[in-house]
């Protein structure tokens, strides 16, 4: 009975994002701008929450505390990337496969972006439905506590990190410069380090559940695409083109984990 109630809310979120993300892409042919998905991410998350939170069989105050958590994070990322792309023209991955294919972007897109991206985030979810749906233990414990706080400190790094760059790219005298100051002079990448360990925290409360272990999936793979997928590894291949201190700056800074600035490095 329980596998069988799990099961229908793993559907139910999953034809949630579908949904959203069918109905983002709708938009995007209207205004001819697949990067409108962009915003949508974090609410994606935040709409999953709310909708398992809604359907739980036990709304326990773990429950309530990882929605709240959940929109914390989601909302604050929405805002960002809605701010930092207002005005400005199509996201350049989007716009070239738009070029390659103008006819078949429509569909092509539909599937390979907007689908893709609802596949994603319904497994990187995957976490919530166990913390949300869990009637026991009814009080939160240690591992709760630490979960939170491994959250919090993720929050730190991609909220801050945000606004550092932000701030950088704000400055004409920082044109085609490196940001290497404030949280990444010790990571080339505090904000996606950040989004790592938000859902490592998020997975810890989860853990504190009974049957749990499986869990541990979702932030798992997360992490390899932020590493090695669509986050460090993709932007960091125009950097070093459009940047000439980025190689330099590559050899004494850590490219995910933050670490004390190396002195040297090899040429």
């Amino acid at each position: 009975m329980i596998v069988d109630s799990t099961i229908a809310a793993l559907g139910l979120g999953l034809a949630a994002v579908l949904g959203l993300m069918t109905a983002v892409w709708l938009a995007s042919l209207v205004r001819r701008d697949a990067g409108i998905i962009d915003p949508f991410w974090g609410l994606g998350f935040v709409l999953l929450a709310w909708l398992h939170l809604a359907a739980s069989p036990a709304r326990t105050a773990r429950a309530v505390l990882v929605a709240v958590l959940v929109s914390v994070w989601g909302l604050r990322l929405s805002i960002h990337l809605f701010l930092r792309s207002r005005g400005k023209a199509e996201d350049p991955r989007y716009r070239a496969m738009r070029e390659r294919h103008p006819e078949a972007f429509p569909r092509t897109s539909l599937v390979t972006v907007f689908w893709l991206q609802a596949g994603i985030l319904w497994f990187v979810a995957l976490p919530l439905v166990q913390a949300i749906r869990a009637a026991i233990p009814v009080e939160l414990g240690r591992l709760d506590l630490a979960g939170v706080a491994v959250w919090a400190v993720g929050l730190f790094f991609e909220t801050v990190g945000d606004w550092q760059l932000s701030r950088f790219k704000a400055d004409p005298r920082n044109q085609g410069k490196v940001c290497d100051r404030g949280l990444w002079r010790y990571t080339r990448h505090p904000n996606y380090f950040g989004d790592s360990l938000v859902w490592w925290g998020l997975t810890l409360i989860a853990l504190a559940t009974p049957r749990s272990l499986w869990t541990m999936a979702s932030p798992a793979v997360m992490t390899f695409l932020l590493v090695k997928v669509s986050g460090v590894a993709l932007l960091e291949k125009g950097l070093e083109g459009t940047k000439p201190e980025y190689r330099a700056y590559v050899r004494r800074t850590s490219s995910f984990f933050p670490l004390p600035p190396r002195k040297s490095g090899p040429t």
